[in-house]
C-alpha cells in the first residue's frame, strides 16, 4: 500500500489563482526527466529553477546560466512530467528590456511546453512584467532575496529588517500584481513581513525562506533530499540524507565487485 497521500490535481492558472486562502500550494525545482517524473503526481507545480546553475553545474551563483541552458532541462522536465504544472525561470541577462524579454519568451513557450516563466524583481521590472502578460505571457514574479541580484547586492540579505525595506516589498508586490503575475515567490524575507505580502496581494505568494506565513512553499529538491551538502540554508529542512544514501549504495556496488558477488548467477544471461 502506498504511504503518500495522493490528492494531486492537474493544475492550472485559474486554479492556482483560487488556492489563494484555500489551500497550501506545493512548488519544487526538478532539472531532468527522471526527477520531474517522480515528483508529477506530487508537487502542485515543477520549476526549472537556474539555481541548477549552483547545484548542478558547481558554480557560485546563477548568473551564468543561459537561456538555452534552461530551454533544455525544460525539456528534460516536461517530458518526463508530461501533466505537470512546469514554470522555468527567465536566466539573468535574458529580460534587461521589454523587446529582449518577450523575444526570449517567446522562445521559452515555443521551444518547450512551459506553462509560466519566472522575473526576479519588483517594482524596477513590472514594466517588463506586464510587458510579458500583455502579450499571452504566464508570468510567475520574484521578489524579496533574489539570487540573480546577488553581485549587485554584495551577497545573499534577508530582506525586510528595516522599515523602509519593508514598504519597498510591499511596494515591489503591488507592482507585479498590477502587472499581471499570477503568483509570486517571496525569498529571505522576515516572515511577519511575508505575512503582510501574503495578506496584501490577490494572487498566491509562494516562500522559501519566509515562514509558513505564505500561501505556499517552494524548495531546491537536492537541498531538500540532503543531496547537495556543500553547505545547508537556515529555511531548508532536509527530508532524506541523499548524499550519504547514494555514498553507502554506491561503495557496496563497489564492494560485490570486488569480492565477484556482483554479478550473481541469477543475474547472468
Amino acid at each position: 500500500m502506498s504511504i503518500i497521500k495522493n490528492d494531486f490535481e492537474k493544475m492550472t492558472i485559474t486554479k492556482i489563482k483560487k488556492a489563494k486562502n484555500n489551500k497550501k500550494l506545493t512548488m519544487i525545482t526538478a532539472y531532468d526527466a527522471l526527477f520531474s517524473n517522480l515528483f508529477k503526481d506530487i508537487a502542485d507545480f515543477i520549476l526549472v529553477g537556474d539555481s541548477l546553475n549552483m547545484s548542478f553545474a558547481g558554480q557560485n551563483d546563477t548568473l551564468s546560466a543561459t537561456l538555452e541552458q534552461m530551454i533544455y532541462h525544460t525539456n528534460a522536465v516536461c517530458k518526463g512530467a508530461p501533466e505537470a504544472f512546469v514554470i522555468t525561470d527567465m536566466p539573468f541577462g535574458t529580460y534587461n528590456n521589454e523587446k529582449e524579454a518577450l523575444e526570449n519568451a517567446i522562445k521559452v513557450y515555443q521551444q518547450t511546453n512551459a506553462a509560466a516563466v519566472k522575473i526576479e524583481g519588483g517594482e524596477d521590472r513590472a514594466h517588463i512584467v506586464n510587458h510579458l502578460t500583455s502579450n499571452s505571457i504566464a508570468v510567475v514574479g520574484h521578489i524579496g532575496l533574489m539570487p540573480q541580484y546577488v553581485r549587485s547586492e554584495g551577497g545573499y540579505k534577508v530582506r525586510g529588517k528595516t522599515k523602509e525595506d519593508e514598504e519597498q516589498l510591499l511596494k515591489d508586490a503591488i507592482a507585479i500584481e498590477k502587472a499581471g503575475a499570477f503568483c509570486i515567490v517571496v525569498e529571505g524575507v522576515l516572515s511577519s513581513v511575508a505575512k503582510k505580502i501574503t495578506e496584501l496581494v490577490n494572487v498566491p505568494v509562494i516562500g522559501i525562506g519566509a515562514g509558513n506565513v505564505t500561501d505556499g512553499q517552494v524548495l531546491v529538491w537536492s537541498d531538500m533530499l540532503g543531496f547537495f551538502d556543500e553547505f545547508k540554508p537556515k529555511f531548508v529542512r532536509r527530508y532524506l540524507d541523499g548524499a550519504t544514501l547514494v555514498k553507502q549504495a554506491v561503495n557496496q556496488y563497489r564492494n560485490d565487485v570486488q569480492d565477484t558477488s556482483f554479478p550473481s548467477q541469477e543475474e547472468e544471461y
